[in-house]
């Protein structure tokens, strides 16, 4: 599970296998769990993360955009595909 980034206590990774899905971007904090899309920024799940902290992900999400394609691409490209 290649962590991405974190941050004010957020932490931002993508399973191997998710591969198999458009780009999108994984976070936890606290005990709460997101996944957004990329491309165009918007929340695909939440569970147990409250509505400022899907703001705050958001947010952070934006500012690291690049670097969280940049990482899903180079991670995804170096995997056999089955």
């Amino acid at each position: 599970m290649p962590n991405v980034f974190e941050k004010d206590g957020f932490r931002f990774f993508f399973y191997s296998a998710d591969y198999k899905e458009p780009m999108h971007i994984h976070v936890e904090y606290g005990d709460g769990k997101a996944k957004f899309w990329l491309g165009t920024i918007h929340l695909a799940s939440s569970y147990k993360m409250r509505a400022p902290d899907l703001k705050k992900a958001h947010a952070l999400i934006e500012q690291n955009q690049k670097l969280c394609e940049e990482k899903w691409n180079e991670y995804f490209s170096q995997v056999p595909r089955k």
